[in-house]
């Protein structure tokens, strides 16, 4: 979602489909006693959540429900669980909403009734959408749209094909999305589901608009959805739909053109008439979106004395309503504003206050992902790194070296709390932020480590320096689209083996990142370079950058951190180090053999006592046998795998299944409450897809989500021997020598460099330790 986005409840639409069902259920089912003994109960329910009031809407149909239950009124009960969940979903319990409509699936009578499946389906599947995976929000959308033709219910069908462009939508897939939002609209219509019409046709114009449309296209549907939506009653959906609406005609309206200036006109008046009828509907939450819509169009206008004043007032019905997910985009746009007008101070201020507020969101309410809006690091990355642009620009000079080593501290801090956001998103689970180590300080850790920290800024490179000395900074006026590009191209040419073309791509790398800091690093006698990647610097393996003369790895040990606040700095504990092990030698499922698993298992299950699981042993049953059954120190999983830009997309390959990230986290992380979790999770033959950043955050990620202290895997599938040959020469030097695992990845890479047959980075840089180095 953009900064100026709104989140548009998916529900809108399947609403009024529910409240019709709920209404006119029981003159279907003959529960004359609950509907004599209730109607006055349901009336009242429906009136909470057309006012938007979902708060008190929750406890309402909950008592609707539970006394259909009673009266023995089955189809009046499942219509008011299928209510009870939408008012959930709306408030962001997307859980709380799945085991509500389990309890309506299984309220369901037999023969079913195909509409009230539908219904259930459809509501399930925008569960699975906020929460993942989105194939099990499909095949809910795809069930219920079977079902909904199968029940002859033109309205319903467009319900769930909106939902189903929401979802097309949330994965960038614009066009399918439009086509969805369009059928939609067209089967509504001839329904006379106006309301659901007029959503379906704002959607179909905003996906055309993320689409790159041209502008005529997406005001045929904008002009259709207002037509619609001017003959509809005042409701809290209502406002929305407006909202909506305006703001798409004041996107259309930053766009230069001769139609701009009546785009303004008509984005300023739906916004006006969605507030005006918030207030008389008493609809607090609703009337902050349409102020807060109306300030961010003045603030496109530059009128920010406008912009500010209605803001503010957006900020407090938001705060008065209880709407954290809205409370943090009034501070982030209020911020903005006051940095327009010259306000530094206050601009930080409101910043800091959005950032505080997001701690606090549901990672499922911080972005639409019931409703097809951008990707988190597009929706709520700008706050972050826009508050750490307007800190840095501000820091005081650095000759006042306690209030400037603590400005540097609070950007790093900032930052953590994004690269933990983000990581949440990833995974979708609110669990992430307690799986966060204590952070000791480097000095007492380690003090010949040294973290390198880059944010990567839209007009420059800020790098920041933690070691025993405290930070220092570097800005390179090298922006962020310049280092996304030479990134991507350096992490294609590293995959290319049989060249040398990536040499004058891993100097310059290297020249922004690491030689602003050589002499520092000499003079601290730093042997052991940590990495805090953002963006695309997370997909390229930084031991193969270059100097000119030696690659980084030949002068430090090198680790990659997800975060700071998500390492745990302990060094290894070696005694009574148990080691599990699991590969697949085999081909399967369509994937190639790697005959040199075996080596590599036998090489390591030498030096290490354990349990070994290959080939026909390797299920996910089994992994679950053994982990449960013992301690293990060290998780090493030798087959195919990959990393996507959804956890559970990204997958490792058992001899008769797959085991996504995600179950791989359940497995693994059972450990975490023991009183010696793993020490290390060891992920060979896998790969990060190409380009994808997100994806990145899978490898990054995975040791934090399993509660693994360390991980070691690969961003590309590397070559068999070589990785055989690495893998076994780290083992040995973690069971030889009193080092960290970070010297020992070094000493192995080290020694494959030296062999001519190995030298180039293809073979050994893919290799990452991620999170805890010592």
């Amino acid at each position: 979602m953009s900064r100026q986005e709104v989140p548009m409840h998916c529900c809108v639409g399947r609403s009024a489909w529910c409240l019709l069902l709920v209404g006119g259920l029981a003159a279907l089912s003959g529960a004359a006693a609950f509907a004599e003994s209730a109607a006055d109960l349901v009336a009242h329910a429906a009136q909470l959540s057309r006012a938007g009031r979902f708060e008190d809407a929750v406890l309402a149909w909950r008592e609707a429900a539970q006394a259909a239950g009673v009266a023995g009124a089955t189809r009046e009960r499942i219509g008011a669980l299928l209510q009870l969940a939408e008012a959930q979903q709306s408030l962001g319990r997307y859980a709380d909403a799945q085991l509500t409509l389990g309890t309506a699936l299984d309220a369901v009578g037999d023969p079913p009734d195909p509409a009230e499946l539908a219904a259930i389906h459809t509501s399930l599947g925008n569960t699975y959408l906020a929460l993942g995976p989105p194939a099990r929000a499909e095949e809910h959308f795809a069930k219920a749209l079977e079902l909904a033709k199968q029940a002859k219910a033109p309205a319903q069908s467009a319900a769930v094909l909106t939902d189903l462009g929401n979802l097309h939508a949330s994965q960038g897939e614009y066009a399918d999305a439009a086509r969805a939002y369009t059928e939609s609209a067209s089967l509504a219509e001839q329904a006379d589901a106006r309301s659901l019409a007029a959503r379906a046709y704002a959607n179909a114009a905003r996906a055309a608009l993320l689409a790159g449309a041209p502008a005529p296209e997406v005001r045929r549907s904008l002009e259709r959805a207002s037509v619609l939506a001017a003959e509809l009653p005042a409701s809290h959906d209502g406002i929305y739909l407006l909202v909506a609406t305006g703001r798409s005609y004041g996107r259309l309206a930053a766009t230069p053109g001769p139609d701009a200036a009546r785009d303004l006109e008509r984005a300023h008046a739906l916004l006006t008439r969605a507030e005006q009828e918030a207030g008389t509907l008493g609809d607090v939450r609703a009337r902050s979106y349409a102020q807060g819509e109306l300030g961010a169009l003045y603030e496109q206008q530059g009128r920010l004395d406008e912009a500010l004043a209605l803001s503010r007032r957006a900020l407090f019905d938001a705060q008065q309503a209880g709407a954290p997910e809205s409370v943090y985009r009034w501070h982030w746009q209020i911020g903005r504003i006051l940095k327009a007008k010259g306000d530094a101070p206050g601009a930080i201020a409101s910043y800091r206050q959005a950032v505080a507020v997001l701690q606090s969101v549901r990672f499922a309410m911080s972005h639409g992902y019931a409703t097809g809006e951008d990707s988190f690091r597009e929706t709520v990355g700008p706050v972050f790194f826009e508050l750490v642009d307007l800190m840095l620009q501000t820091a005081p000079p650095a000759s006042e070296a306690a209030a400037y080593q603590a400005r540097l501290l609070e950007v790093r801090e900032t930052m953590e709390l994004l690269k933990t956001a983000e990581l949440r998103d990833y995974f979708r689970d609110e669990c992430v932020e307690s799986l966060a180590a204590k952070v000791e300080s480097l000095d007492q850790v380690s003090p010949s480590a040294a973290v390198l920290y880059p944010v990567l800024l839209p007009d420059r490179l800020e790098l920041l320096l933690t070691s025993s000395a405290g930070i220092q900074r570097v800005t390179l006026p090298v922006g962020a689209a310049a280092v996304t590009g030479e990134v991507r191209l350096l992490r294609t040419l590293l995959e290319k083996r049989t060249t040398r073309q990536f040499l004058p791509h891993a100097r310059r790398v290297y020249d922004w990142l690491v030689r602003p800091f050589e002499a520092e690093l000499a003079a601290r006698g730093v042997g052991t370079l940590v990495f805090v990647p953002d963006g695309a610097l997370r997909t390229i393996p930084m031991s193969a950058l270059h100097d000119g003369e030696h690659f980084l790895i030949e002068r430090f040990a090198v680790a990659t951190t997800p975060g700071l606040s998500l390492t745990d700095p302990r060094p290894l504990d070696r005694a009574k180090l148990q080691v599990f092990l699991a590969g697949l030698s085999e081909g399967a499922q369509g994937f190639a053999a790697l005959p040199h698993v075996r080596e590599e298992v036998d090489a390591v299950s030498k030096l290490f006592p354990g349990e070994t699981l290959l080939d026909s042993e390797f299920s996910e049953p089994r992994v679950q046998q053994e982990l449960g059954a013992r301690e293990f120190g060290v998780v090493h999983i030798a087959t195919h795998g990959e990393f996507a830009g959804d956890a559970d997309r990204s997958f490792l390959l058992t001899h008769d299944g797959r085991i996504t990230m995600n179950d791989l986290g359940a497995l693994v992380g059972r450990t975490r409450f023991r009183d010696q979790p793993i020490e290390l999770l060891t992920l060979s033959a896998c790969e990060t897809a190409q380009g994808d950043d997100r994806a990145a955050l899978g490898l990054a990620g995975v040791a934090i989500k399993a509660g693994a202290r360390s991980a070691l895997g690969t961003l590309w599938s590397v070559n068999d021997v070589a990785s055989s040959e690495l893998l076994g020469d780290f083992y040995r030097e973690l069971h030889d020598a009193p080092v960290s695992k970070a010297v020992a990845l070094q000493r192995a890479q080290r020694k494959l460099i030296a062999d001519p047959n190995r030298s180039h980075p293809y073979y050994w840089s893919g290799f990452l330790l991620i999170s805890n180095w010592l």
